[in-house]
């Protein structure tokens, strides 16, 4: 298609997107993405009012700027920072860029220990577990060796053994994942925490953790507050989150904050002078509309703690109720089943070498009936395992769970009476869903 060369009228141009857009499918029935997909009519409003406020021009739009900083300590306190009222974080386009700013702190914080001991610095490494994508990115863009704990038999998660057995004094840091893309479970922050207390008590090493609170930064606080994963560690110096997903934000904010203020390293906050004003900045963008941040305001002050504990403990119980359900159909095994994780689920099939169709073609079927049910092999050393997953997001009620299993029972009863001829390849560009970050 080439650049247009004359101008249309306003109407006609909207007309002729809006109907482009009705071919994409209905979002409320995207089980794939963690993102927000329903939202009351007074976020719309601010974000439509919003729409012309650039967040990085913190002289122009003071208020802006004054209500992402109150975000910030409002999640310190949520988070249990010792520091809750004075600490540092700032809003981001999404986790994705949160999480790298995480790892650059760890990275140079690393740095400033091995120069102050005289030792070299040019071998880092990370390690993490099967994790989203972005901390590949971090890696290779930053040049971190990273050290993925790989997948495998029944254990699916990072665990303290296998963090402990890879550390050294290059290492930078851990990143454990509070809710894991591929199964929707927590990796258990504390245990690896007391474990690389020990590691450091018996050999001197002192490495950090950094928290992929993508999901969980905004569900473990109301759904399991017993759980201890976040500042109330004092080895976890950084959590990044995800305001777009079970922070119930509109698409295009994230969250990175440290633990006390001298956790990120002075090195990487600069001070830019904007359009007349003086102002410290530290995240990778720039330019970038302030909406997403006064709607997070928003819903912080329309919900409080106990109006997202109702919301997110209502997604949990049909989380759970779908697995029940589910799993009584005979031909899934579950692997999550809701309890103490994100809310959702994932199964795979009871017996994958006698199946007459595969989890994939489950999935294709389940789309054309307007249900996007993702299907996906797990990361190196489990590929044999092929998982189906379904979130519960806000939005998404008992009604279309139940309409849900209907066609699901019907897409079963169909392959019964007519088996499929020909195993589903999958598109290997699509197999894991991980939008949002």
């Amino acid at each position: 298609m080439r650049f247009p060369t004359g101008e249309l009228a306003p109407g006609l141009v909207y007309d002729h997107i809006h109907k482009q857009l009705v071919l994409d499918g209905n979002s409320q029935q995207n089980l794939a993405t963690f993102c927000t997909t329903w939202m009351e009519p007074e976020v719309e409003r601010l974000m439509a009012e919003s729409a012309d406020k650039n967040m990085i021009d913190k002289d122009e739009y003071p208020q802006t700027a004054a209500i992402e900083e109150q975000c910030v300590h409002m999640l310190a306190d949520l988070w249990n920072s010792p520091e809750a009222a004075t600490t540092i974080g700032c809003s981001t386009t999404g986790s994705s860029e949160a999480a790298m700013l995480g790892g650059l702190a760890l990275k140079w914080n690393w740095r400033k220990r091995r120069q102050a001991a005289g030792r070299p610095t040019n071998r880092p490494n990370l390690i993490v577990g099967p994790v989203q994508v972005c901390w590949h990115k971090f890696c290779r863009y930053f040049d971190v060796e990273i050290r993925e704990v790989p997948m495998q038999g029944e254990r699916l998660l990072l665990t303290a053994e296998e963090v402990v057995s890879r550390c050294d004094e290059n290492t930078i840091g851990v990143v454990v994942t509070l809710g894991v893309t591929f199964t929707l479970q927590y990796e258990p922050v504390a245990a690896i925490a007391a474990a690389l207390d020990r590691l450091q008590a018996e050999t001197g090493l002192d490495v950090p953790i950094h928290v992929d609170g993508a999901s969980g930064g905004f569900l473990a606080p109301f759904l399991q507050p017993e759980v201890v994963w976040d500042f109330r560690l004092p080895r976890v110096k950084s959590i990044n989150a995800s305001g777009h997903k079970f922070g119930l934000a509109p698409l295009g904010v994230g969250w990175a904050l440290w633990r006390e203020r001298h956790d990120l390293p002075q090195e990487l906050i600069f001070d830019v002078n904007y359009l007349g004003g003086n102002m410290p900045t530290f995240a990778l963008n720039f330019s970038r509309p302030g909406g997403e941040i006064i709607c997070q305001y928003y819903n912080f002050l329309r919900l409080g703690r106990e109006g997202y504990a109702r919301i997110q403990r209502e997604c949990a119980e049909l989380g759970r109720y779908l697995a029940g359900e589910i799993g009584k159909l005979g031909v899934f095994r579950i692997v999550y089943d809701g309890e103490g994780g994100i809310p959702g689920l994932c199964w795979q099939l009871a017996e994958p070498g006698k199946s007459p169709f595969t989890l994939y073609q489950v999935a294709d079927a389940l789309r054309e009936r307007g249900w996007l049910v993702p299907a996906y092999s797990m990361p190196a050393e489990r590929e044999d395992l092929v998982i189906q997953r379904i979130l519960v997001r806000h939005g998404f009620t008992r009604a279309m769970a139940e309409e849900l299993l209907r066609e699901l029972r019907a897409v079963l009863a169909e392959f019964a009476k007519n088996p499929p001829q020909v195993a589903a390849v999958p598109d290997s560009g699509a197999i894991h869903d991980h939008s949002g970050r």
